[in-house]
Parts: structure tokens; sequence; C-alpha cells
């Protein structure tokens, strides 16, 4: 079959690019030799680390902010540093909570990075317990854990139980855990023994504006595209788009990899703003697909509820004023009580119902605001703020299956 003149051929695909210099440096993922606009944040860190590097227990530190405020990357940064600092005892672990989400999986992976041999054995909790306090305290070790995405371990109170008891089982050396979340409500759901030992020191990291965005795509630009590529005027037009999704710097490099991307499949030199904007599209539906997928279930519940009456109404007559719709905070809670009694879930009570909706705001999904007199009494009404078929199949899909609905 003869192939059409703009699609690319095997060669043309791994021949070099005419569009980028270095991939690499254009991911979310990728840590810069040097962290712009976040130097206030980094020092922070270093003086939470700093007494462990004189063989002093650190102190706890827990780091959050909304996602793409730069926490993990100066987390790394920090960690870095620290690896390049010879004939230190400081030994560090850095795992994601996400694939690992127990006190076990995670007391399993610390085996892994330090005493690999002894990881292998099939031991338990306790086991692997006795043996890092041991690894410990052998040589006065001062071991930092740092803890990606803490919410999302399931037994949370259990590991940092575990972990700063070590402290107390211990002669010498010590145990320090960095915990780095996007979701400040969380917390509250610890013991209060917990967040008293966590929280030693708390720093949060605001969103970044757009003439910051615009200077760090600037930077990944003139490494990443070959020159000449794309203009300034999209790279502005790229900043702009992340300023309004909440100062996320990921959103910003995913539509710049994403507009390469696009102008390698269009077999074009250079980039026009026709990619940047489909680019930015692409990019937001992507965004707002993996920030649902990251919810507990519960809030998902939330949302789905709120994107069912958005789409359908329901006992109440709808506010709208004629673009958007409005829903009583009251009828979104009754629906995911019902949801999630037909799914044979205990729906959680309204102050946790309270904090879900403070949460998905945070994240963007939802705006909620107090009604004012006139409308039912003082009442709290809720929008979604992203598409709401959209939002309804990613949940279906989720959390009850390509083929099943609730109504």
């Amino acid at each position: 079959m003869l192939r059409g003149a703009e699609m690319q051929t095997l060669n043309d695909l791994l021949g070099e690019s005419k569009i980028f210099l270095n991939r690499e440096v254009l991911s979310p993922h990728y840590t810069p030799k040097k962290l712009v606009f976040r130097e206030r944040e980094i020092n922070s860190i270093e003086r939470a680390v700093a007494p462990a590097l004189k063989g002093e227990r650190g102190r706890n530190l827990f780091v959050y902010g909304k996602t793409g405020t730069g926490k993990t990357s100066c987390v790394n940064y920090v960690i870095e540093e620290i690896k390049n600092i010879p004939n230190t005892k400081v030994k560090i672990s850095y795992i994601n909570c996400r694939m690992y989400n127990s006190r076990f999986k995670i007391l399993a992976r610390i085996t892994a990075d330090h005493l690999p041999t002894y990881a292998k054995r099939g031991y338990g909790a306790v086991d692997l317990y006795e043996r890092l306090r041991s690894w410990i305290e052998e040589d006065s070790k001062i071991f930092i854990l740092a803890l990606d995405e803490i919410d999302m371990v399931k037994d949370l109170d259990d590991l940092v139980y575990t972990m700063t008891r070590i402290n107390s089982d211990i002669k010498a050396g010590g145990v320090a855990i960095i915990g780095i979340s996007n979701k400040v409500s969380f917390k509250e759901e610890l013991d209060p023994r917990s967040l008293s030992t966590l929280y030693e020191t708390e720093l949060v990291f605001p969103p970044y504006y757009a003439t910051e965005l615009y200077a760090i795509i600037k930077e990944r630009a003139a490494f990443g595209f070959r020159k000449g590529v794309i203009s300034d005027e999209i790279l502005h037009f790229i900043a702009a788009q992340a300023a309004k999704e909440g100062g996320d710097a990921r959103f910003s490099l995913k539509v710049l990899s994403k507009v390469g991307e696009l102008g390698e499949e269009r077999n074009l030199s250079t980039i026009s703003m026709k990619e940047a904007q489909d680019a930015s599209r692409v990019t937001e539906d992507d965004v707002v697909y993996e920030l649902i997928g990251t919810l507990p279930e519960h809030q998902k519940l939330v949302l789905y509820s709120v994107a069912l009456l958005t789409q359908s109404g329901g006992t109440y007559k709808k506010l709208t004023d004629g673009v958007d719709t409005y829903l009583f905070s009251g009828e979104v809670y009754n629906r995911y009580k019902s949801i999630s009694e037909s799914m044979k879930k205990q729906p959680k009570s309204e102050r946790w119902y309270r904090k879900y909706l403070s949460e998905l705001e945070m994240q963007g999904l939802i705006a909620s605001f107090e009604s004012g007199k006139g409308i039912r009494g003082h009442t709290k009404l809720v929008k979604l703020l992203c598409p709401a078929k959209k939002t309804r199949d990613i949940i279906e899909k989720d959390v009850f299956g390509m083929e099943t609905e609730v109504e």
C-alpha cells in the first residue's frame, strides 16, 4: 500500500530529528542542574537535613503544594547534593508511594535498596524492621527516607510509628522522614501521635507565576529544541496556559514536549501556534484524566455525583446563568450517599464530604461558594470545572468498569 506524502517511514523516524535536540530535558521528570525560582525552598530542605550530615538526627519534614510546583524536583535535587558529599554516613531511600503503598512494601523496598541479599528471603515486617534497625545502629548511620505522594500509603500511621520507633530503639544513628504530598487535608486522617511526630517542619510550595513558567520552559527549550524551531510567542502562550492551570510547571513541560511531537508527526521544521493550541488541548485532557485517576475512591464518587447532576439535574431545579450550572451541595451529598450504598460501601460523613469538596476544589476540578441569602437560606453551591461527560466516562471506566453505569 502506498504511503501518503505526509506520512513518515521508519527510516524517517529513526533519523535525526528536525525538531528535537535533546528530548530528555523537556521531560517533567528531568532535574536540571539549577532549579530556578525555588532557591528558598531548596534551602529550607537543606536546613532540615543538615544535622544528618553532621552525624545528628535530621528533622522530619513535610513538603506540600499543588501538582507541578517543584516539590519532588527540589527534594531530588537535595538528595543528589547529599550523594555527592564524600565520606558521609547518610543513607537515603527515595520511594514513590503510588507504587509502594503500604508499610510492608516500603520496608521491603528500603531493604532492597540497602541490603539486597537480605531482601529476597521472604521475611515479614517485624524481621525487616529488626534488620534495618541493626543496620542503622551498627555504624551510627543516619537514614533519610523520602516518601513521595506519602498520602497514598494505606497504613501511614503504622509506617510513621515503625520508622520513628527506630530512633527510640537504637543507641546511635537515626532516621529522618521527608514526606511529599499535594493533598494538604490528608494529614487530618492521621493519629495525633503520628501527626506530632511527622510534622516537625512544614514547607509549602507556592504555584509558579506565568513569568516564572516562561523562564523555566525557555531554558528547557534552549537545550531541548533545535535553533529556530520554537518562537518566544509560543513559549509565552504555553506559560500563560500553564498559569491558568494553577501555576503547574509539569503541565507547561508536557505541552512543550507535545508541541515537538506534533511538529515531528506533521513533518515540520518550525512550530506554529496551531501545534501549540493542539498540544495544550491534548495535554489538558491527559492531565484531567491523570488527576481524576489518582483521587481516592470516595473523592471519585463525589466528583462522579457532581458530573451526573451537572448533566441531568436532580430533585431540585438547577441554577444556571446561561453558561454554567450550579448545584446544591446537599443534593450532591445525597447522590454520593446513594451511589456508595448501591456499591455496598459505607458513605463518609458530611464532615468528610466537606473535606472532599475542599480537596477537589484545590485540585481545580470543582468550584464552590456560599449562595448568600435568598436561595434556601445559606447553602453551598458547587460547579464542575471540567467537562461533565469526560469526567463521567473516566470515573465509570476506572471505578465501575467500562460497561457499567450508575444512575
